[in-house]
């Protein structure tokens, strides 16, 4: 059904004449009776008599009238829902105790009013095609792996360089240390299940073990974060590496250690992507929140892969 018909039809019942109708909708009085006209024939029923007073809506008119206005209310919600600002803002953060996360309570701290979605994606390309499509309006994603360049329409900036720490049980070679250097864990054996090649993450570690000949092992399923502790703690020759500002609770008895990573730091890059014509208003807040609270990057003594822009 025509909108345009049934909003013809509620102004000329709330006016009474087409000629007011026409005035009020900035259209002629022959472009409202064609509309209503068409509205009749679609319906298949007449709306209007034409009186020496102008137009009286008919029996069947008179039960149309709060259903079209009902249909019009309908529509300007639906328009609403969409509307840049009437929203919410909607935000892949790739996992709910990581950094991102943690980067968007601050933003929903600093700005309550705002409305936020907040969801979690996997691989880079089911982000990236979401932000195209209008599905979400930005995704925190580590780096561009190298040979897969953004899609000149997805604009982003690096946002927070995340140091990784070495995460062992309370029997590992290394749990008594302060801190360690990357020299010292060439020949331990470093865990991480969820390591998935070809994705931005896999690209990373792939570089950080060539770089420093570290052994990282990907063996095995992986059962979520809960198995892993699991498992370091009771597994003296294995450790894992973790952000510095991935929030996991263990059990006291696990015994697990996090111990900074220097000389140099490992640190795994943040960017936030969005779509560059995207007009919601609370995104431009959300980067310009970001841009204030975040550390730069590119610290002297930390390491990222050659291909990690510098942006």
């Amino acid at each position: 059904m025509d909108l345009d018909t049934v909003r013809t039809f509620v102004a000329a019942a709330d006016a009474g004449q087409f000629q007011e109708a026409a005035a009020e909708l900035a259209v002629t009085q022959q472009a409202v009776s064609k509309r209503i006209a068409a509205l009749e024939r679609n319906l298949g029923v007449r709306l209007f008599t034409r009186t020496a007073r102008g137009a009286e809506l008919t029996i069947d008119g008179q039960a149309f009238l709060p259903h079209a206005r009902e249909l019009l209310r309908a529509a300007e919600r639906a328009v609403e829902s969409v509307r840049p600002g009437r929203r919410p803002l909607r935000v892949d953060v790739i996992n709910f105790r990581g950094s991102a996360s943690g980067l968007m309570r601050g933003f929903h701290r600093a700005h309550p009013e705002i409305d936020l979605d907040v969801m979690m994606l996997f691989e880079i390309e089911t982000a990236i095609n979401a932000i195209r499509s209008g599905a979400i309006d930005a995704s925190f994603r580590a780096v561009v792996a190298p040979g897969r360049p953004l899609p000149e329409d997805i604009e982003s900036v690096r946002v927070i360089d995340e140091p990784l720490q070495l995460l062992t049980g309370p029997a590992h070679a290394l749990a008594g240390a302060r801190s360690v250097t990357v020299a010292q864990l060439v020949g331990h054996r470093i865990w991480m299940p969820g390591i998935v090649p070809g994705t931005e993450w896999g690209a990373y570690y792939d570089d950080l073990v060539a770089e420093f000949g570290l052994t990282i092992e990907a063996t095995g399923p992986n059962f979520g974060s809960d198995a892993l502790l699991d498992t370091i703690a009771d597994t003296p020759a294995l450790a894992t590496f973790m952000g510095e500002h991935t929030r996991l609770v263990w059990p006291a008895d696990h015994g697990l250690r996090r111990i900074p990573v220097t000389d140099p730091t490992p640190v795994y890059p943040h960017s936030l992507l969005w779509h560059r014509d995207n007009p919601h208003p609370a995104l431009a807040t959300l980067r310009t929140h970001l841009a204030a609270t975040t550390p730069g990057h590119d610290a002297p003594g930390t390491w990222t892969p050659d291909w990690v822009r510098p942006r």
